[in-house]
């Protein structure tokens, strides 16, 4: 009865094996301590001893240490206070070691006036010489009109209609665009809908241009309140298209800014170029008091747009796409009760003298006169090596003080000990909440997650950004965060970090700091589709012309076959739309306007 009794508590709660049973697990006879038999049944005893190494999750203990390495000054400074709190005790009571030290002051007047007024001066020249803080009020993401929206069938479309490209080119842009990452309603310039037909010029340029420009400042200034002459800095960057007069001119002229305006037009400057004019702006700033500047990045496809068959030059009209950013800054100290961010860093990396960078992204002729800019077989890893000499100079800036000690260690061993270990990565997620990268592509962002060993929740502004909108140059980093707003995820303290690289090869890289938590703003390029992200993003649309589907658009009202590349004529669309459709039509997936 002892017997049944006691076995039948010890099977309670643990897994029990018939008697000869061969299931017994090999482990699980390892770690048997001891065995008691019954009638029909072996009870398996572990140890109460648990693993350490399975019971301990080895992420709190680094979180752990980066605490305390951390708040170690802290830590040290209360201990001392401490110490000098007892020693101040054993000298008596608060009383007579207050009356003794004023005693002693008052013979030594002269003393006590001049530390006071060296304390006075120090703290004086501190305050004059710490930099002005530089804010940023507002931005804007310009959303163009959804009937320049591009798809797939689209594309190819107007491949065809240009009748400049080759089978084995058009079948080419296909396959690039399918792997790009981009999904079906990004948006292309005006002249690509055009009809008749028209190719890129200066006055199709110009008018891209302007509406994107004009466009983004007038939902800036109307998010903001401000009017065109509060601003005394402005700032545009477009790398490949500069007429006379500039960019900043135009904008000047439409807007009747002040005469003395500080104008800069940056140009030639790649994708990166958003943080050089961010870096441009901080320096005006701080030599210009109580000012406001806007800087606005933006990028022009109608002169890039490439209509030859190169394939290097290819590229582009399958990644780049239309839009613009404006972002508005200041340098008042009254403004930090409204302002969004505080810029805490920026970084820029030149790696020109390197032949290889500098030939990775470059704008030339082909062998038929054509212009176009040609992307490099090398530029991932031109790219990759940019961004570690990047972070390397921002890492010491950011990194907290234990991931710094942990590197310093690593390098310590394998260059004085001569260790076999692997060099120490920093960890730049215990630096920054947000990762704002440059969505050029999906093989810039595979390799930037890559490098940074980023999860894929903070891929995910960048990633559905190159869905969305495609690759719209500089601007790009703004839609990512104009994302993250509309996901309402930057809360008061948090730390974005944004990366720009392009041509040059650059890649700069700024860091901001949240100053409230910000909610869903009620302008945004991003309401009408926020709920769709991040969602099921596929890395490749499918190729229905492998399925000899019909597909047919409607461009400025006109219905066109993308498969056959042409107009249809009224009997067509008459055959089309005088009936429903067929059950064949409607397997095919028939799409009517």
């Amino acid at each position: 009865m002892c017997q049944q009794s006691c076995h039948s508590r010890l099977s309670m709660g643990r897994r029990t094996y018939p008697e000869g049973s061969q299931d017994v697990p090999l482990e699980a006879r390892k770690k048997t301590a001891t065995f008691i038999k019954g009638s029909n049944v072996m009870i398996a005893l572990r140890q109460t001893i648990p693993d350490v190494r399975q019971s301990v999750n080895m992420k709190y203990v680094k979180l752990g240490y980066h605490y305390l390495i951390k708040h170690l000054m802290l830590f040290l400074l209360v201990c001392l206070l401490f110490l000098i709190f007892a020693e101040i005790g054993n000298l008596g009571s608060a009383r007579e070691v207050m009356v003794q030290l004023w005693k002693h002051l008052q013979f030594n007047l002269l003393y006590v006036m001049l530390c006071s007024g060296a304390t006075a001066f120090f703290i004086a020249l501190y305050i004059m010489s710490r930099p002005n803080s530089i804010y940023i009020l507002d931005f804007a993401c310009f959303e163009p009109n959804p009937d320049r929206k591009c798809s797939y069938e689209l594309l190819e479309y107007f491949a065809r209609r240009a009748g400049v490209y080759s089978e084995e080119n058009i079948a080419f842009q296909k396959k690039v665009f399918l792997r790009s990452g981009l999904g079906e309603e990004t948006y292309l310039p005006p002249f690509a809908y055009h009809e008749p037909q028209v190719q890129p010029s200066m006055q199709q340029a110009r008018i891209e241009s302007e509406e994107v420009m004009f466009g983004v400042l007038d939902e800036l200034f109307l998010k903001t309140g401000l009017t065109p002459k509060d601003v005394g800095i402005l700032i545009v960057n477009c790398s490949c298209f500069t007429p006379t007069p500039s960019l900043t001119s135009m904008i000047v002229n439409r807007y009747k800014m002040r005469s003395n305006i500080c104008s800069f037009n940056l140009s030639g400057m790649g994708c990166s170029a958003s943080m050089i004019a961010i870096d441009l702006a901080k320096d005006m700033l701080r030599s210009h008091s109580n000012s406001y500047a806007i800087v606005l990045s933006t990028e022009n496809i109608t002169l890039n747009w490439y209509c030859g068959n190169k394939k290097s030059m290819l590229l582009s009209n399958c990644l780049f796409r239309v839009g613009g950013a404006a972002i508005l800054l200041t340098n008042k100290r009254s403004e930090r009760r409204r302002a969004k961010y505080e810029l805490i860093h920026c970084v820029r990396t030149h790696r020109a003298p390197d032949d290889k960078s500098f030939q990775s992204v470059i704008q030339e002729e082909d062998e038929d006169g054509v212009v176009g800019v040609s992307l490099s077989k090398h530029l991932m890893e031109v790219a990759g090596d940019a961004l570690k000499t990047n972070m390397t100079t921002l890492g010491p800036l950011v990194l907290p003080i234990s991931e710094q000690l942990r590197f310093l260690l690593n390098l310590i061993s394998r260059k004085v000990f001569h260790s076999a270990r692997k060099p120490y990565i920093p960890d730049f997620k215990l630096a920054f909440d947000h990762f704002l990268l440059h969505a050029g592509g999906r093989g810039v962002l595979d390799e930037l997650q890559k490098n940074l060993k980023l999860s894929d929740f903070l891929m995910e502004p960048s990633r559905t950004t190159l869905h969305r909108f495609g690759n719209t140059s500089s601007s790009c980093l703004w839609y990512e965060l104009a994302y993250v707003e509309a996901k309402e995820r930057v809360k008061k303290g948090d730390r974005l970090f944004q990366v720009g690289i392009g041509s040059g090869f650059k890649c700069n890289s700024v860091v901001w700091k949240a100053l409230r938590t910000v909610k869903q703003p009620s302008r945004s390029p991003w309401l009408e589709c926020i709920h769709k992200y991040p969602g099921n993003i596929s890395t490749n649309i499918t190729d229905t012309s492998s399925k000899n589907q019909l597909i047919y658009k409607t461009v400025e009202g006109k219905l066109f076959d993308c498969r056959k590349g042409r107009e249809l004529s009224d009997d067509e669309v008459l055959s089309i739309t005088k009936d429903d459709p067929t059950e064949e039509q409607k397997s095919n997936n028939l799409v009517l306007p």
